[in-house]
Parts: C-alpha cells; sequence; structure tokens
C-alpha cells in the first residue's frame, strides 16, 4: 500500500490536534479505541451519504490514531487529484470493470508489514439504496481479519467504533446482525441509508 498523511509523523502529528480541535469545535464527540487484536482489520463506514464523510472520516481516524485506507469511485483520483486522493489514503475503485477487488484487497491487508484499516462503505455509493454490497465481508473473511463497525451520526453528533465483528462465513446472518447496529444511525442525509 502507498505511503499516506496517516504515515507522515510532523503532518499525522498537527493533523490530529487540529482534528480534535475541529471536531469539538463543531459538536462532536469521538468514541471507542481499536482492540489490539483489530489492527489490521476492514472498518464499515456506515452510514455513507454525503460527500463530508470523507474528511469527518479523516479527522476521526485522526483522533482514533488509526492507520486508514479507503476505496473510492476511480473518477475521483483523476488529473491533479489523483496524488492528493492516495495520499489521504485512497484507493482507487473501477467500478465499470470487474476486477478481483475482493481478493486484491485481502491479499494487501495480509502483506502490510503492520496496521493497517480498510475502510469500505457497504452501500457501495452516497446515493439513496437499500442494498448492502458484501465485498467488505469478502474482504475481510479472505484476509481473516474483523471487521469493525465504525459509524457516523449526524443526528447525534457522534462518530466512532463499535464492535469488533468476526465473520463465520454465514453471510446472511452475518449480515443481518452487523445491520442491527446501524438501524439507529442516521447519515447527513438520512434519508438516502437504511440498514434494512
Amino acid at each position: 500500500m502507498q505511503h499516506t498523511l496517516f504515515d507522515t509523523p510532523v503532518v499525522n502529528t498537527l493533523l490530529r490536534g487540529t482534528s480534535r480541535a475541529t471536531l469539538r469545535l463543531l459538536g462532536w464527540q469521538v468514541q471507542g479505541s481499536l482492540p489490539p487484536e483489530a489492527a489490521k482489520c476492514v472498518l464499515i463506514a456506515a452510514p455513507h451519504t454525503s460527500n463530508w464523510d470523507l474528511p469527518f472520516t479523516l479527522m476521526v481516524a485522526f483522533c482514533l490514531r488509526l492507520r486508514i485506507y479507503w476505496m473510492g469511485k476511480a473518477s475521483l483520483f483523476r488529473g491533479p487529484f489523483g496524488p492528493i486522493m492516495r495520499w489521504l489514503g485512497g484507493v482507487a475503485v473501477d467500478r465499470s470493470k470487474s476486477n478481483n477487488l475482493v481478493a486484491a484487497a485481502a491479499a494487501a491487508i495480509v502483506a502490510a508489514p503492520g496496521p493497517l484499516q480498510l475502510v469500505v462503505p457497504p452501500e457501495g455509493t452516497r446515493g439513496k439504496t437499500r442494498h448492502w454490497k458484501t465485498g467488505f465481508y469478502f474482504i475481510a473473511l479472505q484476509a481473516q481479519v474483523p471487521i469493525v463497525l465504525a459509524y457516523m451520526d449526524y443526528t447525534r453528533k457522534v462518530s466512532g467504533l463499535g464492535p469488533v465483528f468476526v465473520p463465520t462465513g454465514d453471510v446472511e446472518a452475518d449480515m443481518a446482525t452487523i445491520k442491527q447496529f446501524y438501524a439507529g444511525i442516521r447519515g447527513r442525509n438520512a434519508d438516502q441509508f437504511t440498514a434494512q
């Protein structure tokens, strides 16, 4: 995986302080912490309903001392913004092509020499959708890492890390359990997210 701002010592320290101050000023609380056994994991980013989710996610990651990489649509990485997005931890996903993204992501997690948290929105889009994609689940299953239920509740202005979930291989039952956690959480555009 590429070098990111989370690996840049001075920048990381400055942005951690700035993130804490900004979130506090905006009235947000950050909750939870990453347990040692989840140093390598898949973080569910839910609900994902707004462009504002990325800057808030980055600030929360700094506050929690995470080393995140996040998946974003390939168009975000075109032109002059490409290197910036990659430095922010972005990994381009070309949704128009059928490539083995799950296997590649799982292999990257396994091969990482240290902590790595891969942030994946289960909806696969900011737009309204009732169907959650299962890519995050199969990435965790193949990499043999846990799934951490991360959240951003715009109504309560609370964000953080919830329970650590170890996938059992029973996709239907596991997805029902995961979705249950998100039932009361509201995104910035609450009408675009459902945990059913």
